[in-house]
């Protein structure tokens, strides 16, 4: 079998491939791997892909499978030396500490990727193997559209509900490395991949020595992606550089450009976007941005939960407070703005601790969508497999059933068994069948081979309940009251004030284009009306 080193597809006796046109008598630059270098006996190496500081990735061909791959190669830039046409890896004597040291963090860091395998976002690592005094990985080589070339075909920019389910399986993703001690820290257009299927895939990969200055390593950096901070000596990286790196290239999405590189922030912090651009974006999101690229750490979000908060039209709560007491001010009168009502308590802070109550349920809302295919005819035909999980001949330990559980449940249930450990997936999906709070799916699936001696992640999904929810009897209640029942309905309330005969001040007069018992989306914002109590002539407010 002979195989063009630029694809891995068979060109029999042909120098130049009928495929991609790779020139097969050229050989590749020293100090990369030659052509047709075989690792572990089984991986055949071809063309360079990319290369930074510390790493080299090239295109393989695996043996055993059948498929090509990548294999990655650990090759710290400046502290080793290789001879033309040879595979072995040479280390001074002066350098040989630094380079121990790096391959240790390097093969530490790929383990835990490896670990992680079963989140959407990050690259399938099939193995790990040290040979020629240097270090390999091989990952999961698929049919992938460099993420640049697929905004480019949207039109230069993607719209909010198209880019949201691309970007929130990153933010798990990358919220799962932190947990277990690394980090990305290259999160940037570059970096970014679409597949067949829709979903993001990120690459890029390095150790925190490759991200930062003032290591051994020669540092990779991407202008307009990376962090402040990561230009400064030695200084210490964590979640949140990661977040200005995932803001600045969810910017670039909707933009179709990248915000300044962080030397030039320094300078002139300002997010440079068109008007049009603001007009088309939920404000939720425009805010979440600009949050998430601020120039100076402390004023950054500080964690994933809160950076998924922020881009969730749930989370807008601190404005609908604003607009609530801004629009009970207005319709308060002047001469009783300041009077208590029967509790004590002033209309605003009535008002503003229903907001409160009300934005509790904020949290748990998610928005609903359905994502459109924007790629099509991107890719050829592809036909898809479904491969079976279960064997009705096996006979070992399989996966549990978590569906029907509260999450809170079934990670207790999980903790009983070291050999699983259980995620979240932070998209909650609406169902009829699982209540709200309710895990309605896992992956894998329950019933599954459970194989792997190192334990294995599972996914689930927790319903947000019914997508339609009724409206509750609210009518004569108080405004504490009101503002909860309707949130646990999941639904969202603004106050409108009138005068009423029938009602006292402060009671609910009732909705506003709406009654109880009929149904609305989850998440809708009704308005509710709330007595001012009898309209007062003029000649019984005179004393």
């Amino acid at each position: 079998m002979s195989l063009c080193m630029g694809c891995m597809q068979e060109i029999g006796n042909n120098i130049i491939c009928p495929e991609c046109g790779f020139d097969n008598s050229e050989k590749q630059q020293t100090p990369f791997l030659p052509y047709g270098t075989v690792l572990a006996n089984r991986y055949i190496i071809g063309a360079g892909i990319d290369t930074n500081g510390e790493s080299t990735r090239y295109l393989g061909f695996d043996k055993q499978t059948g498929n090509v791959v990548t294999v990655c190669e650990f090759l710290p830039v400046g502290l080793f030396s290789r001879d033309e046409n040879t595979t072995e890896v040479k280390v001074s004597y002066e350098d040989r500490l630094n380079y121990g040291k790096l391959k240790d963090d390097f093969i530490n860091y790929y383990r835990i990727l490896s670990d992680l395998r079963e989140l959407s976002a990050l690259m399938n690592i099939h193995n790990i193997f040290e040979e020629n005094n240097t270090v390999y990985v091989v990952e999961e080589n698929e049919d992938l559209i460099p993420f640049e070339e697929y905004v480019e075909r949207s039109n230069g920019s993607l719209e909010w509900d198209i880019a949201r389910p691309l970007f929130m399986p990153v933010i798990s993703a990358l919220e799962a490395l932190h947990k277990r001690g690394i980090g990305h820290y290259a999160i940037a257009p570059k970096n970014m991949y679409i597949t067949s299927s829709g979903k993001i895939k990120i690459s890029g990969f390095a150790t925190e020595n490759e991200r930062k200055r003032g290591t051994p390593l020669k540092s990779q950096l991407f202008s307009g992606a990376a962090a402040p901070e990561q230009y400064l000596t030695n200084f210490p990286l964590d979640d949140i550089t990661d977040i200005y790196g995932f803001c600045a290239t969810l910017f670039y999405a909707l933009t179709g450009h990248l915000p300044k590189s962080a030397p030039e922030r320094k300078q002139d912090s300002r997010l440079l976007m068109s008007t049009n651009t603001v007009k088309h974006l939920p404000p939720h999101v425009v805010s979440a941005l600009a949050n998430g690229l601020q120039v100076e750490r402390e004023n950054r979000i500080t964690d994933f939960d809160q950076l998924r908060s922020q881009l969730s039209v749930a989370h807008t709560a601190k404005a609908i407070q604003d607009e609530i007491s801004r629009t009970a001010s207005m319709n308060l009168p002047e001469d009783t703005s300041n009077s208590k009502s029967r509790n004590g308590m002033s209309h605003i802070s009535i008002v503003i601790i229903a907001a409160s109550i009300t934005v509790l349920v904020l949290g748990i809302i998610g928005t609903f969508w359905v994502m459109q295919n924007p790629l099509a005819g991107m890719f050829g035909d592809t036909s898809s497999t479904v491969e079976s999980t279960q064997s009705t001949e096996w006979t070992g330990p399989t996966i549990p059933n978590y569906l029907g559980m509260t999450y809170e449940e079934a990670s207790k249930a999980a903790e009983s068994d070291s050999s699983i450990t259980l995620y979240r997936n932070y998209t909650d999906e609406y169902s009829d069948e699982y209540e709200e709070g309710k895990i309605m799916s896992q992956s894998p699936a329950a019933g599954s081979k459970l194989t792997q001696e190192d334990g294995i992640l599972i996914s689930v999904t927790v319903s947000k309940g019914s997508q339609m929810r009724e409206l509750p009897k609210i009518e004569g209640s108080s405004i504490e009251q009101a503002a909860s029942d309707i949130a646990e309905k999941g639904l969202l309330a603004t106050p409108e004030y009138q005068y009423s005969d029938k009602y006292a001040e402060g009671r609910v007069v009732g909705y506003k284009d709406h009654q109880a018992g009929d149904t609305v989306e989850y998440g809708s914002n009704v308005t509710v009306i709330i007595s001012k109590g009898q309209k007062q002539s003029e000649s019984s407010s005179v004393g």
